[in-house]
C-alpha cells in the first residue's frame, strides 16, 4: 500500500503551493487535547493540519507546529473563519489575524 504522506498524495495550488491532500482535523478537539493531538499527527507524518477560528484551538495548533522540531514550510495550516467575519474588510482583518493567534 502506498504511503498517504508521500509526495504522489499532494495537490499543487493555482499559486504554484503544493498542499497534502491528507490533513489532520482538529475540530471537536478540546484547547487542553490539541497541543499533543497536532504534535502526535505531525510525528506520524501529517503534514497538513486543518483548524478554524470557531474551534478555539488555534493558538494550540500553533504551539504544536514551533514545538515539534519541523521546519514551518512543510507544514500546510487550514483555518477558516467566523461566519460573523464575512464580508470583504472582516474577512480581510480575519484572514491577517489568524495567523497572529496560532503561528507567531
Amino acid at each position: 500500500m502506498a504511503d498517504m504522506f508521500d509526495e504522489r498524495h499532494s495537490v499543487v495550488l493555482a499559486n504554484g503551493v503544493k498542499m497534502p491532500l491528507l490533513g489532520f482535523g482538529c475540530y471537536q478537539i478540546p484547547a487542553d487535547d490539541t497541543e499533543r493531538c497536532v504534535l502526535d499527527a505531525l510525528e506520524v507524518g501529517y503534514r497538513h493540519i486543518d483548524t478554524a477560528e470557531a474551534y478555539l484551538n488555534e493558538k494550540e495548533v500553533g504551539a504544536a507546529v514551533r514545538g515539534s522540531g519541523l521546519n514551518r514550510a512543510e507544514i500546510f495550516v487550514t483555518s477558516k473563519i467566523w461566519i460573523c467575519h464575512y464580508g470583504y474588510e472582516k474577512t480581510k482583518t480575519a484572514v491577517y489575524r489568524s495567523p497572529n493567534r496560532s503561528l507567531s
